[in-house]
């Protein structure tokens, strides 16, 4: 009898644990895992949503910078960090190129992480240095089937959407260019604005800062729309690439294991964070589109985004190990 009238008792009291756990998380900082330079647009987008989050969550959300192996470095920090919530990974388009661009990979991008929420997405903005003699897309294809691989192109890294971007460029296109990969979107920007690259795919933060002041030329916008921070430059699409299309996006994701409480607090959090005016412009000063997905949502998405790239990788022969 005693132990009879006890199961109720168990069974509220375990009932009441699993609210707990959210409300008492965060009880320290925590930990934001970037895969990339201080510098580049996912640095950019990732602090105005920490620095923002920092303030709702009541406890400092810290990011942390670990670029190299176009982000497989981070996120495998990330996936082997313990599933409490206070280790996060900000990822962008690359964690989907990853199981089609390298076999050997010590964690599973899908299996391995918890997705929260798509914080933001922006297009990729094919860009030359201004010297280069050609003032649109389709110039440049023809100067690129005139003098194969002569071109070179500057990327964030092997196996980052920015090269990506430009292998579905040249299936779509028939053109081939010489790839020269850096480590992170700031390098790889520095590169094509000094001359060391002829052209690059860089994300719309980076570019349209320097399109504005004349030190980069842009030739076409991977969306399927204009964007309104640089209306003059037409998309891939009006300037005679049809189909292409290659956006950066950000997101949220945590360990798998992480507690459903804290995966829905933090998404909570997150949605409300970019529903803030202040959050909202300073992401659109940077041609950057707040999104605010449902973890189900970001989880489609993520995987519809690997099997796009996955077929690229597999039509273009790309394999980085």
């Amino acid at each position: 009898m005693k132990f009879q009238s006890a199961i109720p008792f168990v069974i509220a009291t375990l009932g009441f644990a699993f609210p707990v756990v959210a409300q008492e998380y965060p009880s320290k900082s925590i930990r934001m895992v970037v895969p990339f330079p201080a510098g580049g647009g996912s640095d950019i987008v990732a602090r105005v949503l920490a620095q923002r989050l920092t303030a709702t969550l009541g406890q400092t959300m810290v990011a942390d910078n670990r670029a190299g192996a176009s982000g497989n470095i981070a996120a495998e920090i990330a996936a082997k960090a313990p599933a409490d919530g206070y280790t996060l990974l900000f990822a962008n388009s690359s964690l989907s190129i990853s199981p089609a661009a390298y076999t050997k990979l010590s964690f599973d991008p899908v299996k391995d992480f918890a997705p929260i929420s798509m914080v933001s997405s922006y297009p990729f903005v094919l860009v030359s240095h201004p010297s280069l003699p050609v003032k649109n897309v389709r110039e440049l294809i023809a100067m690129a089937k005139a003098k194969p691989e002569l071109l070179t192109y500057s990327t964030a890294g092997a196996g980052t959407m920015s090269h990506f971007a430009m292998e579905l460029m040249q299936l779509l296109s028939g053109v081939k260019l010489t790839h020269l990969p850096y480590k992170g979107a700031a390098p790889a920007g520095i590169a094509v604005m000094s001359g060391e690259a002829h052209v690059s795919f860089l994300v719309m933060p980076v570019a349209q800062a320097q399109i504005r002041v004349n030190r980069l030329r842009g030739l076409g916008v991977a969306a399927k729309t204009r964007a309104p921070v640089i209306p003059q430059v037409p998309t891939m699409e009006e300037a005679g690439v049809k189909g292409h299309i290659a956006l950066q996006w950000n997101g949220l994701f945590a360990p798998s294991a992480t507690p459903r409480a804290i995966i829905d607090k933090l998404h909570r959090e997150t949605v409300a964070a970019l529903g803030n005016n202040e959050v909202r412009q300073r992401l659109a000063d940077e041609g950057a589109e707040p999104v605010g997905s449902t973890p189900a949502e970001f989880a489609a998405f993520f995987r519809s985004e690997a099997a796009k790239w996955g077929d690229v990788a597999k039509r273009s022969g790309t394999r980085l190990d």
